[in-house]
């Protein structure tokens, strides 16, 4: 039986079972700075419809995406190149929590705003060649709770998750190479969410 001591020393668990490590902490802000949190980047990030080429035509999706990071970095995936512009205070703020919880780094930024439980994403890994190769990737939420899940690539298990509002999930080492992830859509939920996922990018 695992002592009391042994469950502290594990935490967080990796919730994958093989192939990779993803690490949920839970909510690491309380009601009130998720709230505060929310309420800015909901009004104050300059958020424009996410582009997309496919099958070498232009789709606009409903979904609203920004992009920062410490420099200009370059930001390339759907066939589309993003540039990044300067940190804000409050994405300061929560970088630094990020790292602090995680004992990670993170150099950049990409926001996405799900009006509500219509708009999801499809299964994909974070695989672009302008990441760190196994790096770690920091995703919070703020707003409405959503189901999130990952799928082996080759034994096609499945892992699921719910992320709180207020809450961290950490992806790294080589789970980019061994599975996919998705926020797929739900008609219960009818509010928004602002997901930020801090990365490292590479020159």
């Amino acid at each position: 039986m695992m002592s009391l001591f042994e469950e502290i020393s594990d935490f967080p668990l990796n919730i994958l079972p093989k192939d990779g490590n993803v690490h949920y902490y839970g909510k690491i802000f309380s009601e009130d700075r998720s709230g505060f949190y929310y309420n800015y980047l909901f009004n104050h990030i300059p958020w424009e419809n996410d582009e997309a080429v496919i099958f070498g035509k232009l789709i606009l999706t409903k979904r609203k995406v920004a992009w920062f990071g410490e420099k200009a970095f370059e930001y390339t995936y759907s066939n589309r190149t993003k540039y990044a512009i300067p940190w804000t205070p409050e994405l300061l703020e929560l970088k630094q929590k990020c790292e602090e919880v995680s004992g990670e780094t993170y150099n950049s930024c990409l926001l996405n705003l799900y009006h509500d439980g219509s708009e999801g994403m499809a299964y994909h890994s974070d695989g672009e060649k302008d990441l760190k190769k196994h790096g770690a990737i920091a995703s919070l939420t703020f707003g409405a709770e959503r189901k999130f899940l990952f799928k082996h690539k080759h034994t096609k298990e499945k892992v699921e998750i719910r992320l709180e509002n207020g809450s961290l999930l950490v992806m790294k080492g080589t789970t980019q190479d061994h599975w996919l992830h998705r926020l797929p859509p739900t008609t219960k939920v009818k509010t928004p969410r602002v997901n930020l996922t801090f990365r490292t990018i590479e020159e």
